[in-house]
């Protein structure tokens, strides 16, 4: 009986492998699919194995004879698919051509089926001598044979692919095709010894926990997975920066020159369609921002840049702008604020305002009647101001089924309805995702057809001394006038150049261009009395931050105030330039209240 203590420890040592290999969560590739069948040949078979020697050693007869036979008919036919399985197994694994594998894996299965019936043709004889079982004969000659051929072309796949070898892939594929052909030798030589039953367990066992364990494959898969979505997200980021690039050229041509147009003596048509062509292009530039911003979230490159603001600002530009926005509708806008709210805080008033902006926009857009209500309110912790923004409006309000979708992107409810109301349904997706990232909650109430209203809960720092160099946003109305100051522009596109000196000419400035870095650097190296450069980044053969890391090298002490005037404008981008080493940021399209807040700053 020692086979049968051999063939014990291979059942449990199959059955232990089959458990886990099946109740884990796995990889559904071509590769699990070979081992899953190899696991379950090689267990199938070592049962066939031990109800043979338990038949011989405790009820030999000549009807247990013929079931015997039959089943080591079946156990010999397991050692015709087991190296076919693995002969497809190495092959797919080396060269992976799935085209090519399929065919290969319908040749092989049609010759083994072939064989198959070959082999139940040919005869077999059953050595059992005082409990001491085997087999031998012609049947058993053949399978054997059989098994050669498999693993010659193994070898053949191994060594064609001899660089392979030394990889901890190949290694113990290698050594295990080594121990079949060693435990096929030594049951030709004594068929009485059953060991290749285990022999074929333990490869099991081996090609498990080195070769393809599930777990490390499907981990594998899934760092693979990830690197391409990354790699993928990289390519959008890269892409919708270069197109919002692209976009906002001409949109600052657009914008500044109808702007400019608007302060001229027209008819009263041309300031009317001069409006539409400004409304037009805003509604534009709202569109590529939403897009970069929804693309920044999804990328995890979206910052919360915290720092110290005026709190009562943020609210006074906000319900300028939102006035600005109703247009004709004849909409009551009220604003009610907690006047006991600290003037100074601490955290990212860039993107409390991006929030307020894009509720506010949302109400704008469906309210057509009745009034909207901007509504601030704070609950104070110690050292932290709790701010509930809420804004309600009278509009159209939103069903309960499609509150659920309400924040996903591009999204737009009751499109036949609102058909005419334009929007990309970004605006809320990227509020919830901001609310998220700062740590707060966003909570919407809604009734269809009377309203809706949006609740937004941010905690914020309190600063009791506040340190912020306070520029005041409320500029002198008065035209301001720079008379004697002389300033550099640097940009490739001659239409950006004819916009900043158009932009430039109420502030009565002189102005002098240059279209690449090199002439810049040319300019100021030759006459380096200027007193301020607006210097486009995103140019040919020598962009605007290496043009200033060129600068600052050659010229000892430079010290002319530098701004990025630039089309790349994703939220993010000012922190980015400063750290570079310009002294502040201008956006295309240039706004006007921007422009006299930087010409204020370096020129007054």
């Amino acid at each position: 009986m020692p086979n049968l203590y051999f063939l014990i420890c291979g059942f449990f040592c199959i059955v232990m492998i089959v458990i886990l290999f099946f109740s884990k969560k796995r990889i559904d590739s071509k590769e699990t699919k070979i081992y899953g069948f190899m696991i379950l040949s090689s267990f199938l078979d070592i049962i066939l194995v031990i109800s043979e020697l338990l038949i011989c050693y405790f009820n030999y007869n000549s009807f247990t004879h013929l079931i015997v036979a039959l089943l080591n008919k079946i156990d010999l036919i397991h050692y015709i698919f087991w190296p076919t399985l693995l002969f497809l197994y190495v092959y797919y694994i080396t060269w992976g051509d799935t085209n090519r594998y399929e065919k290969i894996k319908n040749f092989s299965v049609g010759i083994d089926i072939f064989l198959v019936l070959i082999e139940f043709i040919l005869p077999i004889e059953i050595i059992n001598n005082e409990g001491v079982m085997g087999v031998a004969g012609i049947a058993t000659d053949f399978v054997f044979l059989i098994a050669a051929v498999y693993l010659f072309a193994i070898i053949v796949i191994l060594l064609m692919n001899v660089k392979k070898i030394f990889k901890r892939k190949y290694i113990p594929l290698t050594v295990l095709v080594v121990l079949i052909i060693i435990a096929m030798l030594v049951r030709i030589s004594n068929p009485t010894l059953i060991i290749i039953p285990t022999i074929l367990v333990f490869i099991d066992l081996i090609m498990y926990n080195t070769i393809e364990n599930p777990d490390l494959k499907m981990i594998e898969e899934l760092n693979m997975a990830r690197d391409q979505a990354e790699k993928a997200n990289r390519s959008k980021t890269e892409f919708l920066s270069n197109m919002s690039h692209e976009i906002r050229t001409p949109l600052n041509a657009i914008v500044s020159f109808s702007n400019s147009l608007l302060k001229e003596d027209l008819s009263e048509k041309c300031q009317e369609d001069l409006n539409c062509i400004v409304s037009a292009s805003s509604n534009l530039l709202e569109l590529v921002n939403g897009i970069l911003d929804i693309s920044k979230i999804e990328a995890n490159k979206i910052e919360i840049v915290n720092k110290e603001y005026d709190f009562e600002e943020v609210l006074n530009h906000l319900t300028s702008l939102s006035k600005a926005r109703l247009g004709e509708k004849q909409i009551e806008f009220r604003t009610k604020f907690d006047e006991s709210i600290p003037k100074y805080l601490y955290g990212d008033s860039n993107r409390i305002k991006q929030i307020c902006i894009n509720l506010l926009t949302n109400s704008i857009k469906y309210t057509n009647e009745g009034y909207i209500e901007f509504k601030v309110d704070s609950v104070k912790s110690q050292d932290v101001v709790r701010l509930i923004i809420s804004v309600e409006d009278s509009g159209i309000g939103i069903k309960k089924e499609d509150i659920d979708k309400l924040f996903n992107k591009f999204t737009r409810l009751d499109v036949e309805k609102n058909i005419s109301i334009e929007g990309t349904g970004l605006g809320l997706a990227i509020t919830k995702k901001l609310v998220d990232l700062m740590g707060g909650k966003i909570v919407v109430q809604s009734e269809y057809g009377k309203g809706s209203k949006f609740t937004v809960a941010i905690d914020q720092k309190i600063v009791d001394n506040p340190v912020i160099n306070k520029e005041t946003n409320i500029l002198p109305e008065l035209k301001m006038n720079f008379s004697g100051k002389r300033v550099l522009v640097v940009d490739d596109n001659s239409l950006n150049l004819k916009v900043a000196m158009r932009v430039l000419e109420p502030f009565n400035v002189e102005v002098v261009t240059a279209k690449s870095g090199d002439e810049g650097i040319d300019k100021i190296c030759m006459d380096g009395n200027f007193d301020l450069v607006l210097m486009d980044d995103m140019m040919p053969n020598k962009s605007g931050t290496e043009t200033l890391t060129e600068l600052k090298e050659n010229i000892e002490g430079y010290k002319i105030p530098t701004v990025a005037l630039t089309a790349n404008a994703i939220n993010g981008m000012r922190e980015k330039y400063i750290d570079v080493g310009f002294d502040d940021f201008l956006a295309k399209p240039i706004e006007e209240m921007e422009l006299k807040r930087v010409l204020n700053k370096f020129l007054k």
